[in-house]
């Protein structure tokens, strides 16, 4: 979820009652010159949404929800299946502002889903677990409290946990799991069965604070209720984190930053399944172009479907105090994007996207498939590559992706994130775009998205409204 742009957060400060998230996101388009009715790309001699409802792809068009929540295309549905607000199982609330989650494999078929909720430090209490006026902290040890109010600052970031039947559609127990951390955006499953939560945050200690923000924190899926000790990932670098990939074969983590002058990470783990014990923390730079801007914003410096050979650059001083490692980085020959949001790995490649890239600003998908001998000595004789899968410089086609999971059938699945549309996209291997979904309950992104392990249901978040939702239906390989 981005911070978008910053000089105009800088600059204006948000109206009583409208959320970080949702000015941010309406002052980042009003400086990209958007206005209702108009949207970049929209000049052009053929209508891009004409052509592909000519060329039917995806599941078919979206229906209109009679419910007034969230349109899907014939033949699916959804469930409600946790509300903000509501108690949990463990006697808490339901966060608020719900965003990245991860579903594993549960005892007895169930699934367990693991849920981020993105609260900024400015929230009021109710967004947070314990209620209003944090009556329910009491019963949280103050060991199991990552961070907390010092000057009157709310931590209220969290992980909380779903125990949901595919079988029978219901969900069965759902309870707080991580607490005491900040704007707790996305973050990646690990193939060990634990979830990288990352604080979008980056925050030192002083007159409201106690300890430093801006970490990645390792959450167990577990299906019994219980708050588990928060111990931050200091050796996968203190930053504005976004997401995480894992690549099963080599327990490499590579990861986003939601900056407008981003760095694309890799972190390699001193031992394989364990990051709590350190490693090396490393940046993207394109092989002989040291410092190159992908953002093609002005010049079009790294083309659409083009790919380059990477290199990986060793950083230092990454717990630093200062909010500065990616500008170390670029200095030493790191590759520069526009807001890394959305990673997820399969099909042997690392899918990141770009929110803010392009030249309209609009959005570009990237893939990163990995070397032969990825993290090794042997490494610069077999290197990576880079390719930039999709620019279309259209917001018909694609507006500022955010979130994305790789589906089942292997399409990638991006949730937008912008203040004129809020749908979830599909996008095949040849990159055609098609709508599986959209939020017509309010104005406010969709989130989260990821599947069952059964493949049987998806589960998505509508995020300023609170609600979790879980869908079925026609699971297949899409037509087109």
């Amino acid at each position: 979820m981005s911070c978008r742009e910053e000089e105009y957060a800088r600059l204006i400060k948000p109206c009583p009652g409208v959320s970080r998230r949702r000015f941010l996101g309406l002052s980042g388009l009003a400086a990209l010159g958007i206005a209702a009715g108009r949207i970049p790309g929209s000049t052009g001699s053929k209508d891009a949404s004409s052509r592909q409802e000519a060329e039917p792809a995806g599941f078919g068009p979206l229906i209109k929800d009679p419910g007034g929540i969230l349109d899907l295309p014939r033949g699916f549905s959804y469930r409600i299946i946790s509300r903000a607000g509501h108690t949990m199982s463990d006697g808490f609330k339901v966060p608020g502002h719900a965003d990245g989650m991860a579903a594993f494999p549960g005892p007895g078929g169930k699934t367990i889903v693991l849920r981020n909720h993105e609260i900024w430090p400015d929230f009021p209490p109710e967004y947070g677990a314990f209620g209003a006026g944090n009556v329910l902290l009491r019963r949280v040890r103050r060991s199991l409290l990552y961070d907390w109010m010092r000057g009157g600052t709310n931590c209220l970031g969290a992980v909380t946990t779903l125990v949901f039947g595919t079988r029978t559609q219901k969900l069965e127990s759902q309870f707080l799991t991580l607490c005491g951390t900040l704007a707790n955006c996305s973050g990646g499953a690990t193939p060990w069965g634990t979830w990288l939560s990352c604080e979008e945050w980056f925050q030192n200690p002083g007159l409201q604070y106690s300890k430093r923000h801006g970490y990645v924190f390792e959450v167990k899926a577990a299906s019994e209720p219980g708050i588990q000790k928060p111990v931050p990932l200091k050796g996968m670098g203190r930053f504005v984190h976004e997401g995480v990939a894992v690549d099963p074969a080599t327990g490499i983590c590579y990861m986003t930053e939601d900056q407008n002058d981003a760095l694309f990470y890799r972190f390699l783990p001193v031992r394989p399944q364990k990051p709590a014990e350190g490693g090396r923390l490393q940046c993207l730079a394109v092989r002989d172009r040291p410092g190159l801007d992908t953002r093609n914003w002005q010049a079009n410096l790294f083309p659409a479907g083009s790919s380059a050979q990477v290199e990986w650059i060793d950083l230092d001083d990454v717990d630093g105090k200062n909010d500065d490692l990616r500008v170390r980085g670029f200095e030493k020959g790191g590759a520069r994007f526009a807001h890394g949001e959305g990673i997820a790995f399969g099909a042997g490649a690392v899918h990141f996207d770009s929110t803010f890239g392009g030249r309209t600003k609009t959005g570009q998908i990237w893939r990163y498939f990995p070397s032969p001998a990825e993290g090794t000595p042997q490494e610069p004789s077999e290197p990576g590559r880079l390719e930039l899968f999709l620019q279309p410089d259209d917001a018909r086609v694609l507006f500022n992706p955010d979130q994305m999971a790789l589906s089942p059938w292997g399409d990638l699945l991006i949730c937008e994130d912008n203040s004129q549309r809020f749908h979830l996209l599909g996008i095949t291997p040849q990159g055609k775009s098609y709508l599986l979904a959209r939020n017509v309950k309010d104005d406010s992104e969709l989130a989260g998205v990821c599947f069952s392990p059964d493949r049987s249901t998806m589960f998505l978040n509508l995020q300023d409204a609170g609600l979790t939702l879980a869908v079925t239906g026609p699971w297949k390989t899409p037509s087109g």
